[in-house]
């Protein structure tokens, strides 16, 4: 298994993978309202291949804004072909993304996710209780990891989404 950059070659498989893997709601929450219209943030989208160089998982992240304050990422969605599951490919995944959002200079990521399983990545609730999802979300599950120490210091309101608008021509596809 590897972990690669996202290609455009990446679009019918990486959905139809999130389709069998979240189910027909994933596009209806509200993570997907900061991402809709949007690109991911330059350099951080990525896929898992399998030996056979088929997709097996994938992550993305976002750049949005918090509140009224400064830049984050949004990360999401994660998800691994479920066949595959418990083999480590996820854990993978979010290990590159958290280091390639840092090594690219941005300060803190944000997620809507359970803890327990984001909690081994240094995610947790402690740090977004002044902040808000746009519609509706379990606030328990708004989580965030500073990259840089004191980055969320302050953070308060509505995500925002602040990335990389589509063409119109790649909306319509």
């Amino acid at each position: 298994m590897s972990v690669v950059a996202e290609t455009s070659a990446d679009v019918a498989a990486r959905e139809a993978l999130l389709d069998n893997a979240m189910g027909p709601k994933r596009k209806t929450k509200s993570s997907e309202k900061l991402r809709r219209g949007r690109r991911p943030s330059e350099g951080l989208a990525f896929v898992a291949r399998d030996a056979s160089g088929g997709l097996a998982g994938t992550v993305r992240l976002w750049d949005v804004t918090l509140g009224e304050g400064g830049p984050a990422l949004l990360l999401g969605p994660l998800a691994v072909d479920p066949s595959l599951k418990s083999a480590g490919i996820g854990s993978a995944l979010m290990r590159h993304a958290i280091a390639e959002a840092a090594r690219l200079g941005h300060a803190a990521i944000l997620l809507v996710g359970d803890e327990p399983y984001y909690g081994r990545f240094g995610f947790s609730a402690a740090r977004t209780g002044a902040l808000a999802m746009p519609g509706p979300y379990e606030r328990h599950r708004l989580l965030a990891l500073e990259l840089v120490e004191g980055a969320l210091d302050g953070a308060q309101g509505t995500l925002k989404a602040s990335g990389r608008k589509l063409k119109a021509q790649t909306l319509a596809a």
